[in-house]
Order: C-alpha cells, then sequence, then structure tokens
C-alpha cells in the first residue's frame, strides 16, 4: 500500500467518522437549546414540589419521576404523594377550563383544613406554564410531565385527552379519578370531591 493511498484511506475513516458524529440522534437533548427558565421560575414563586416521604409510594405511580416546576429537580412522584392524601391536577397552559380551575385550587390549598395539591403540567412548554401560574396569581408546587403527548405521570395515571383532570390519592396510596366534577368551579366542590380525607 502506497502512502497516498494509506492517506486518502485515513483521510476517509475520518470524514466516515466527523459524519456519524454530527448525526441527529433520537433522544439527543443536546440538539436541542435550553431556555433559561430562572426568570419564569422567580415570577412565578411556586410552593416547593413535595419531598419523599419515607413511607410505602403509591403503587401506581412508584418509579415515576417528573421535574420539579419551580425548581428543575427531578421529583419521584409516587414517594413524594405517599403517606398523606394528596389532590393531584394535571393541567396545560393551552387548557382553557385549565385556567378557571387553577384558582379555585389554589383558594382551596389557602383554606384550613385543606388536603395537599399538587398540579402536575403537561403538553406544552415549561415557561408557558409558569408565565401562566404567575399571570393567575397560582403558587402550588407543580411538576413538569414534558410537552409530549405521553408523559411519565400521565401515562401512569391513564390521564383522558380533555384537561383538566383531577385525582385523589389516599394516604394508603390508592389512586381515584374524580369524574364528578370534571371541573371545579368553587372550593365547595373541592371539598366534596375530596370527601372525609381534608
Amino acid at each position: 500500500m502506497t502512502t497516498v493511498t494509506k492517506w486518502a484511506l485515513a483521510v476517509a475513516v475520518l470524514a466516515v467518522a466527523l459524519i456519524v458524529a454530527l448525526l441527529p440522534r433520537s433522544g439527543d437533548t443536546a440538539a436541542k437549546p435550553s431556555e433559561d427558565l430562572a426568570p419564569a421560575r422567580s415570577a412565578a414563586a411556586l410552593q416547593p414540589c413535595p419531598a419523599p416521604s419515607a413511607k410505602q409510594p403509591v403503587k401506581q405511580l412508584e418509579g415515576v419521576k417528573a421535574d420539579c416546576l419551580g425548581d428543575g429537580a427531578s421529583v419521584d412522584v409516587g414517594k413524594a404523594l405517599a403517606g398523606a392524601p394528596v389532590l393531584v391536577n394535571v393541567w396545560a397552559s393551552w387548557c382553557e377550563p385549565c385556567r378557571t380551575e387553577l384558582p379555585v385550587l389554589q383558594e382551596y390549598a389557602n383554606q384550613p383544613g385543606a388536603v395537599r395539591v399538587l398540579g402536575v403540567q403537561v403538553q406544552s412548554p415549561a415557561k408557558d406554564g409558569l408565565d401562566l401560574l404567575a399571570k393567575l396569581g397560582v403558587h402550588l408546587p407543580s411538576v413538569y410531565d414534558g410537552d409530549g403527548q405521553s408523559g411519565p405521570v400521565r401515562t401512569a395515571l391513564k390521564v383522558p385527552s380533555a384537561l383538566p383532570a383531577s385525582y385523589l390519592v389516599t394516604a394508603s396510596g390508592e389512586v381515584r379519578f374524580i369524574a364528578n366534577p370534571r371541573l371545579f368551579r368553587n372550593t365547595d366542590q373541592v371539598r366534596a370531591a375530596v370527601g372525609g380525607t381534608s
């Protein structure tokens, strides 16, 4: 093999390696520019996401992780909801009924004896959700389940296509979909839905 052939072969190998290195990969987060959410998080001033409990995780949500909308930290949802009743509300920034319901849930959460409330933002960009919560004056702890059609929390809860959707997670870890009413218009409806757990 001549020197020229060796050099040509080496250049060809390097060119192929460079092409392979530059090809996009599925799930490659480096290809997406990371948006700085610090200003939006500061403006929304959300309450901290619940810390993991030492109690048995909620079975339906065991191992399910989402990002805390308020600070970006990873939350093990099954562990965070364990041990006490929690009202979980699934919403999106584009959802008009959600804009009616979120302030009602904030008002309920501020009342004595209220169960914990956790928001789950789905199918919309995190910044849009933070901007909406800031505009509505809603500071509930919330997790971000991604802007796609099937985030891990949404999948685990089997959330219907129509939003908002609320669930009561009991102290024993049972997850109940709240079908009546589908949209909370006042705090009395929220109290009735959570029943004797509040």
